[in-house]
């Protein structure tokens, strides 16, 4: 019942969807002097400090070390804007959600568009850095479709369920921008997982960190030309819907109680 109510919600909210994503990146950029430049200086200015530390620090010999820590970075990014700003998210928009009608999820993917948007910028400039190490694309370019939608649906579900528990436990964010920090050390955006971490400790890392999966998965596609692990990848995107289920069922079932709270 609920899914077929989220569908019809989707279609119903789209144009707001469309709307509300464009109105938040001009504001984001609304006064500002480089304005849109800084979707691309700020993930390339981490691009250069995050290689600098695996080159010259860790003195690691990762080929094409920059195309490496800014697909990781480009995953990263997505990954960490979306869960730690699903935690206040309601909060935020109380003004909102306690004057009009919104599927309360709908906030959330406006929160992913926007991040998305973002993504897709690190992505051409994913390619233009190839361009400019002479780093071929292959057929194997396509894995990066499953790899995202995997990385997606674990997004939205974790969102989404954290978007529901931060209106009733106010600690949440500190507690989960302490967890996304340790994801983040575990996730190798600077080093290779498979690599650095001893056997068989790094393959198993890999298997429960679907955030590390989705970089390895990315990687490979455009750096080593290889399919990703696709057992692996069928298990967390499953796990990804049944999270997604349970957020979207916990949203609409106490969705009336949000503005009590707040």
């Amino acid at each position: 019942m609920y899914f077929k109510r989220f569908f019809t919600d989707i279609k119903k909210y789209s144009k707001y969807l469309t709307y509300a994503t464009k109105a938040t990146l001009k504001t984001e950029v609304s006064g500002s002097y480089l304005a849109w430049f800084w979707w691309i200086l700020e993930p390339f200015c981490f691009m250069l400090i995050y290689t600098f530390i695996t080159g010259i620090v860790f003195k690691s010999k990762i080929e094409n070390a920059p195309i490496f820590v800014f697909a990781g970075l480009t995953i990263w990014n997505f990954f960490n804007k979306n869960v730690s700003g699903s935690v206040k998210l309601l909060k935020t928009n109380k003004g909102i959600i306690t004057k009009i009608y919104l599927p309360k999820y709908m906030l959330y993917i406006k929160l992913m568009m926007v991040n998305g948007f973002k993504m897709a910028i690190s992505f051409a400039l994913c390619v233009l850095l190839m361009i400019f190490y002479r780093v071929p694309l292959s057929p194997y370019v396509l894995c990066i479709i499953p790899c995202l939608l995997m990385l997606i649906l674990i997004t939205f579900g974790i969102g989404c369920i954290f978007m529901h528990i931060g209106v009733y436990v106010g600690d949440l964010s500190k507690m989960v921008n302490i967890a996304l920090r340790l994801v983040f050390y575990m996730s190798g955006v600077f080093y290779d997982v498979a690599v650095r971490v001893p056997k068989p400790y790094g393959a198993l890392l890999l298997d429960i960190n679907p955030v590390a999966l989705a970089m390895s998965g990315f990687r490979n596609a455009l750096l080593y030309k290889t399919a990703p692990d696709w057992l692996m990848l069928g298990i967390w995107s499953a796990i990804g819907l049944l999270l997604s289920a349970y957020g979207i069922y916990l949203v609409y079932k106490n969705e009336n109680n949000y503005g009590k709270i707040l």
